[in-house]
């Protein structure tokens, strides 16, 4: 399968993949899926699914739970290995064990329909599940655009920067770091350029829950 990147992504239109061996329900749902503005895949497989390129994001997965070889969670697992971040999944099925929904709820899916559903309650599942793919969307848009600004760090600035998001001060750093405090207090300066944060707590925000890599210090010597 091809792997596209969230770069990819059309910016205007969330894409739902419908998955369901049987053509009429497929063909329905893709019917009331469109005419609310969804750009619509359908597969009669997981199988065939897989033999194609993932759509770009925000996409959603309309997912039926038992179909011929690869079931739908037996794909959801799939999924984790193939794509850079969580795809929104909402199964439907007509026949599901206990033990199979409570699988894909532990995998993560959005929601579970069973079969007979409205057409209304199955378009306020995908609307819901489409705000989840479009915030994570925004979430490894904002990852990617930080970490290649982390990337015009110098060794030493990612250092400063890895002891400033700390809420230690220069005078802090110097005492332990051994560098000199208008050495560091400039580093700081290039640091904050760098990131394009106009405020240490900005900084902070922006780094949340994002492990900094600390490159060795060479020699030991401050730079």
């Amino acid at each position: 399968m091809t792997i596209l990147s969230s770069t990819d992504a059309s910016p205007d239109v969330g894409h739902v993949v419908v998955i369901d061996d049987d053509p009429s329900v497929r063909r329905s749902l893709c019917t009331m899926l469109e005419r609310a503005g969804y750009q619509v895949s359908e597969y009669e497989s997981a199988d065939a699914f897989l033999q194609n390129p993932i759509p770009p994001s925000p996409w959603v997965l309309l997912l039926d739970m038992r179909m011929p070889g690869t079931t739908g969670v037996m794909l959801q697992a799939k999924l984790k290995t193939l794509v850079t971040h969580p795809v929104p999944i909402v199964f439907v099925s007509g026949d599901s064990r206990p033990d199979e929904i409570i699988s894909a709820m532990k995998q993560g899916a959005v929601d579970f329909l069973l079969k007979p559903f409205t057409a209304q309650a199955m378009l306020d599942v995908i609307t819901r599940a489409m705000q989840v793919a479009v915030q994570s969307q925004e979430v490894s848009h904002k990852h990617a655009l930080i970490s290649e600004r982390l990337q015009r760090l110098t060794p030493r600035e990612l250092e400063i920067c890895h002891w400033m998001v700390r809420g230690f001060s220069n005078q802090q750093i110097s005492s332990f770091d051994g560098g000199a405090a208008a050495t560091i207090k400039l580093h700081r300066s290039r640091v904050m350029e760098k990131m394009q944060a106009h405020s240490l707590p900005e900084l902070i925000d922006m780094l949340s829950g994002l492990r900094l890599p600390i490159p060795a210090r060479q020699g030991g010597a401050a730079v």
